[in-house]
């Protein structure tokens, strides 16, 4: 079982959300428990910050009957409703507002962690206070969709908004699982393993984006290029599917690399003998990505590492062979862990000395 603590600690590695926290200079104690609290915390004082300097505005588009031309007059409706006759006509144009898409996802966040705060009265109130003033500033409360979020982009107008946009997508984003009466979260592989395994994913390389030691660093590259030396039939390269890895990680000092490739489910299986084995199509999987590599360009595929990250679900490994000279390491993390473990368990992961000779 997974404490519910621990999924937010993943959805706040997957928001990239620390260095937000580190730009706010607001303490982030990796072992806190009330994570919630700490997100309504942390966006209240960027909303507060925010309100000192005025919130930004920007231009909505808004459609109404008015007694002047403004805008692009809608002739259609204009003339159904006989606007003219009355000396009116009906605009759609733009409006320079506070009302803005940005603004109203930050009330609606504030509006909905209050809700989600752990007791704690005097945030709670904090966070519905803040929400009334930008309210009574003349930003509306709209609900949110997945659309509405994922229509919201920062640009460099609105790049002072960044922490609290970040903060207040976080917000919207915790469709948490069941869990049970000690807090645990309820795993239902039919239902939530897409989810998770996405989850999962975002968060380990949000983690390894921002917290890696200092000789290490997350490569941007994950699609890989199939080695084909000659496409012999018309169409035969459309058919070739992709190639793209979860991360990749490099140190240049060392001139080492690491693929890691995740998933979100037991890392063995049981075979027909009740044996516990690798599952082939994942070894396949990895040993695909590290040998098409072997001849290319860049160096530092020549002995890169691969690396399968499960989290610790029925079983805890950690195995690690060469098959033509590439380490396959063979790894699980503990979610059910401390925040402070859980980090040191993927620090890990770039403890390679000895896999190397």
């Amino acid at each position: 079982m997974i404490p519910i603590r621990n999924i937010w600690l993943l959805m706040l590695y997957a928001e990239e959300f620390k260095p937000e926290l580190e730009k706010a200079n607001k303490g982030y104690d990796e072992d806190r428990d009330d994570i919630p609290n700490m997100i309504a915390e942390f966006l209240a004082k960027l909303v507060e910050k925010r309100l000192q300097r005025n919130l930004s505005y920007g231009y909505q588009t808004e459609s109404r009957t008015l007694n002047r031309v403004r805008g692009r007059i809608d002739f259609l409706k204009t003339e159904r409703d006989q606007l003219l006759s009355k000396g009116k006509v009906f605009c759609h144009f733009e409006q320079f507002t506070i009302d803005t898409p940005s603004n109203q996802l930050v009330l609606a966040a504030l509006d909905k962690v209050a809700s989600l705060i752990i007791d704690n009265a005097e945030l709670r109130n904090k966070c519905k206070t803040l929400a009334m003033r930008l309210s009574r500033l003349g930003v509306s409360y709209k609900p949110v969709s997945k659309a509405h979020i994922s229509a919201i982009q920062i640009s460099r107008n609105d790049i002072d908004d960044k922490a609290m946009i970040t903060a207040s997508k976080l917000v919207f984003n915790l469709k948490l699982p069941n869990q049970d009466d000690n807090g645990n979260f309820i795993y239902s592989p039919v239902r939530d393993e897409r989810w998770l395994w996405g989850l999962f994913e975002k968060a380990v390389r949000g983690f390894y984006k921002h917290m890696l030691r200092d000789d290490w660093k997350l490569n941007t590259k994950r699609n890989l290029q199939w080695p084909v030396e000659e496409y012999h039939d018309s169409g035969a390269q459309e058919i070739l599917p992709k190639m793209e890895v979860d991360m990749i990680l490099d140190n240049v000092n060392e001139s080492k690399r690491i693929v890691i490739d995740t998933k979100f489910n037991d890392i063995l299986k049981e075979n027909q003998w009740n044996k516990q084995k690798l599952k082939s199509n994942y070894l396949y999987q990895i040993y695909t990505y590290l040998m098409t590599q072997k001849q290319s360009d860049d160096k530092l595929d020549a002995d890169a590492m691969g690396v399968m990250l499960h989290p610790e679900i029925g079983s805890s490994i950690d195995k690690t062979m060469t098959i033509q000279g590439h380490p396959l390491r063979f790894v699980t993390v503990d979610l059910s862990a401390t925040t402070m473990q859980i980090k040191e368990q993927l620090l890990n992961i770039t403890n390679i000395e000895r896999y190397y000779h």
